[in-house]
């Protein structure tokens, strides 16, 4: 796991460059495991040595790096060499990248796999057979075990970097659920902060297990950034009003600006209309450059939670409560 947590591009609320990010993850998952491959191999023939004490079989640095085309994209890769200084032919085939192979299976599917699977819960064959083909199922469990330790030990050196200068215009905050469910508490879920720097650069802030309408869960998270050196406060937080995580910001940042997630609002807002107008284009939630169809479209200078009072009182209120429209 690299430790710049930066990715470019544009897609869905949080402007995640999908494909980007599936193409690093596949790179950095089917090396690791080349090179547990390569490793295993040579712990077999350690203990083989030539007449003066030295190992028969070592390393012998990288085949020329080549591409594999994927649904995603090029994803370059590196395969290690051997030298067998005893002359007994023995060399290194990676189950994963054999010779001469520019294709693999399609990756399209990988994402949550990996996202699910990957390094915390030990289900690494079907993330690797996800992402690679049946081929991925032959690893044993030696190249596993080793590829979970390392994944273990940069996913602590992630949550350990440091923070020291950093400033973020822009905070996006959600609690992820997953079809794992903790045996412990079902509710717990993957609470993820994504921030924007003042360059425009989109980073993972923070990502890990708690409860998403606990205060304590995100006051950890927060504490936790702020000690590792994240003193100068966001200028805009985004995110669903049911969140523990308001309180949390308020009592850890507090000067840091308030905004609520449209999607989770818009979605809130439906479940107050009337059931003949559900699933229909609602005008105030409609506004920032949304189109609204003409027969729906507010007078001009009326304001918009006005609109909704004659017919919608219970929503014009929350509006209000809320300092939002919708």
């Amino acid at each position: 796991m690299q430790e710049s947590t930066g990715f470019d591009g544009g897609m869905g609320e949080l402007g995640l460059n999908i494909e980007g990010l599936l193409r690093r993850s596949a790179r950095q998952l089917i090396q690791q495991a080349i090179e547990g491959e390569v490793q295993v191999l040579l712990e077999e023939y350690a203990a083989v040595r030539m007449v003066d004490g030295r190992r028969a079989v070592v390393r012998n640095g990288y085949l020329p790096e080549r591409e594999i085309l994927t649904a995603v994209g090029p994803v370059p890769v590196q395969v290690p060499k051997v030298r067998d200084r005893s002359g007994s032919g023995v060399v290194f085939r990676s189950s994963l990248v054999p010779p001469y192979v520019r294709k693999s299976r399609t990756v399209a599917a990988a994402l949550p796999w990996l996202y699910l699977h990957g390094v915390s819960s030990g289900r690494m064959h079907e993330a690797l057979s996800v992402l690679l083909g049946e081929e991925a199922k032959g690893l044993s469990p030696a190249v596993l075990g080793r590829l979970k330790v390392e994944w273990a030990q940069e996913h602590a050196q992630w949550q350990r970097r440091s923070l020291q200068g950093k400033r973020y215009a822009y905070w996006w905050a959600d609690g992820v659920y997953t079809q794992l469910r903790a045996e412990d508490d079902p509710r717990m879920c993957l609470l993820v902060i994504i921030g924007v720097t003042a360059e425009g650069k989109k980073e993972v802030v923070a990502v890990t297990d708690g409860l998403r309408e606990s205060k304590a869960s995100w006051l950890e998270i927060l504490r936790d950034l702020r000690d590792r050196g994240l003193q100068e406060a966001p200028l805009l937080a985004i995110g669903d009003g049911a969140m523990g995580f308001w309180a949390a910001l308020d009592e850890i940042y507090p000067q840091t600006r308030h905004q609520r997630c449209w999607v989770h609002k818009t979605a809130t807002s439906s479940t107050s209309y009337r059931s003949a107008f559900r699933g229909k284009p609602r005008p105030p939630c409609r506004r920032s450059g949304w189109p609204t169809p003409v027969k729906l479209r507010r007078k001009p200078g009326k304001p918009s939670c006005g609109t909704t009072r004659p017919n919608i009182p219970e929503r014009s209120q929350s509006s209000r409560r809320t300092g939002t429209c919708c």
